[in-house]
Parts: C-alpha cells; sequence; structure tokens
C-alpha cells in the first residue's frame, strides 16, 4: 500500500477515565496520523490535565480548548466535529502538508493496533470508496459484543472520509445523527459507504448510552422526525425497539418522535436529503409489504 497521509479529530467531553486507553491505542498504531486534532468540550473531570500533557509529550497532537457547555450529541457535537475537521485541514494545508484523508474517532474508543492500517487498504483498494469506519465492540455483562449494523452504513465514532468526498459534501453536516446524514451526501455525490467488521475499536459503553439510554432513544426519535422519516419505517423501527432489551428503550423512541411532532420541530433544511431517506423508506416498507402479501 501507498504511504498517505491522514489525520484524527476527536471530540472530548469529560473523559479523564476512557482518555488515557484511547491515548494508548493511537501512540500504538501501526501506521501513524500526521496529526491529531483533540476537541476539549469545556471537560471538568482532569480530562483537561491529561490532553496538556498529551500534547506537550507529541508534537503532532494539537487540542483546541472549548468552554464549558452541557453535553450535547446533537447540533453541538456536529458543529464541534465539522470545526475540527476543517480546522485540521488548514493546519496541514498551512504546513504545506498534503492530507489524504480524515478521520473521526470519539474518545470513548480503543483501537486495535492496525486499526487504520487496514481501513486505509481499503481504501487505496477501492477509489471510489468514499467514507468507511470500523465496527464496535462493546463489553456487556463481561462479553465482548459485536455492535449489528448494515455494511453499507459507516457508523459515527470510527469513521474516516476521503478527502476528497469530505469537501463535496460539503463538510460534516450540522444535524441530528450527522455521521448518517453524512453518509447519505456522501451517497449523493457519487461516493461508497461501507462498515468492515473486521476493523474493531472496542467502546467502553454502549452507542447512545453516554446520558443514559432513555435519553439516547430519545433522541434517536427526535432525529428521525428531524431527519423526514417515512412514518411507517418509524412505526416499523419503534416495533423493533419495543422487542430490544432493555425494553423501555421504545418508549423513549417513540416520545422523541411523537414530541417532535406535537411542537411541529422543523426538519433538516437539506431537500436532497429528505427526498433519499423518503425514497428508500418507501423501497424497505413496499419490500416488506410485498413479502406478506404472499403469505
Amino acid at each position: 500500500m501507498k504511504s498517505k497521509n491522514y489525520f484524527i479529530v476527536s471530540p472530548c467531553k469529560n473523559e479523564a477515565t476512557n482518555l488515557p486507553n484511547l491515548i494508548d491505542s493511537i501512540v500504538g498504531q501501526s501506521t501513524m496520523p500526521i496529526l491529531w486534532l483533540i476537541y476539549n468540550d469545556g471537560s471538568t473531570d482532569g480530562s483537561d490535565e491529561i490532553l496538556h500533557n498529551l500534547e506537550n509529550k507529541y508534537t503532532w497532537v494539537k487540542v483546541i480548548q472549548g468552554e464549558e457547555a452541557k453535553r450535547d450529541l446533537g447540533f453541538h457535537y456536529a458543529r464541534i466535529v465539522d470545526a475540527s475537521l476543517k480546522k485540521a485541514i488548514r493546519i496541514c494545508e498551512d504546513l504545506g502538508i498534503e492530507c489524504h484523508y480524515a478521520s473521526l474517532i470519539d474518545s470513548d474508543m480503543v483501537l486495535e493496533k492496525d486499526f487504520f492500517e487496514k481501513l486505509l487498504s481499503y481504501f487505496e483498494q477501492n477509489p471510489r470508496l468514499g467514507v468507511a469506519s470500523g465496527s464496535v465492540v462493546y463489553d456487556f455483562n463481561d462479553v465482548s459484543t459485536l455492535e449489528k449494523g448494515r455494511n453499507d452504513l459507516p457508523i459515527g465514532g470510527l469513521r474516516m472520509w476521503r478527502i476528497e468526498c469530505f469537501k463535496q459534501s460539503k463538510g460534516f453536516p450540522i444535524s441530528y445523527s450527522a455521521d448518517a446524514v453524512s453518509n447519505v451526501l456522501a451517497t449523493l455525490n457519487g461516493w461508497e459507504t461501507r462498515k468492515y467488521d473486521d476493523v474493531l475499536g472496542l467502546q467502553s459503553r454502549r452507542t447512545s448510552s453516554a446520558e443514559g439510554m432513555w435519553k439516547g432513544y430519545r433522541v434517536k426519535g427526535e432525529s428521525d422526525y428531524f431527519r423526514d422519516y417515512h412514518p411507517i419505517y418509524v412505526i416499523l423501527k419503534l416495533l423493533k425497539y419495543c422487542l430490544s432489551y432493555p425494553f423501555y428503550i421504545g418508549l423513549a423512541y417513540g416520545h422523541g418522535y411523537l414530541k417532535s411532532v406535537l411542537e411541529k420541530r422543523n426538519k433538516i433544511d437539506l431537500p436532497e436529503v429528505r427526498g433519499y431517506y423518503r425514497n428508500k423508506h418507501k423501497e424497505i416498507v413496499n419490500y416488506y409489504f410485498s413479502k406478506n402479501d404472499k403469505f
């Protein structure tokens, strides 16, 4: 594989417990980044000191100090990620370094040693691959579990963009579920997207549980309204959550969606994205109804 430059951005909010493990896994990568830009989102738990020592130790690590703010995995998170990615690109340009790939790694992850080496090899094998991610493993009841998901949908906190794709998509969208919207924008611009189950990151907690499962799934409901999901698709998703453990996540999801409907909240101001979701979900709903018609 040809040598290709990549950088990493990581938003950090009160991750003093998880940062040392993430740092060890980044520093120990078989293929190293040219830059690691960390946005410290007003941490109050000792993360500041860990990041200060890290920045002093490695010249390729830069830390942005943000003001103290409430944890928000919606628009606030998206703004931080978008600003950090664009800041990293400017830093590389100012230093005269050609950058080929941009990566987003959340601060509660621990990467396997050849995480980036494997991910980069997939990009080099497929020139049309625009966004790719690894897959999440988390420990639940002392059992390591691979988080399920479609292989064509890269996840948020373990992802990488080809720089051309990132720029054509106009950055990281300011949206609920910004990673999912980013996948759609890449697809609409003619790029392929992929999640690889042999490129692994261990997550310290289940996805959507940073502030508790209830809030995480309530926000999922708000997000699906914001992105204008097809109502029948929402109902099918609600039923799926109601049959999943812990069972209350279905109620949380329904609460978030219904509250958004009743309050007539705004929807994403990207007609092409809303159209994509509506058409895709209509296809899925029609497919399942056609299967049931056969019985």
